[in-house]
């Protein structure tokens, strides 16, 4: 896991997060991944089809934004193994892009991208 994941992926956010495209992917998409991820973590009470619905829910997510960042100028940093790509892809859609859409940021990089 890398030291300061947060403060690491902040810093490099803006640079991968610029068209217009993707950012309506992420907006319209995080929640999606949001919804897959509880269904997953209920699974133990609501049933092995909710642990399957949820996992597709968050693999589609994970699609649509792939295709999203392959429109950006500059690419995300590679991965550099199994939990990096577990620890970058949680942080990002449960911390990093509701902060960078409540920050203003998304607003600041929609708006400039006119």
């Amino acid at each position: 896991m890398r030291n300061d994941l947060l403060a690491w992926q902040w810093a490099n956010y803006t640079n991968n997060h610029r068209d217009r495209q993707n950012l309506l992917i992420h907006a319209a998409t995080v929640p999606v991944f949001h919804a897959g991820t509880l269904a997953v973590l209920t699974a133990p009470l609501t049933g092995a089809t909710s642990a399957l619905v949820g996992l597709v829910m968050c693999a589609f997510a994970m699609h649509a934004q792939s295709r999203g960042h392959g429109r950006e100028g500059e690419k995300p940093i590679p991965f550099e193994g199994p939990v990096d790509v577990l620890t970058r892809i949680v942080a990002e859609q449960w911390v990093t892009f509701p902060r960078y859409l409540l920050s203003g940021e998304f607003s600041r990089a929609w708006n400039a991208a006119r």
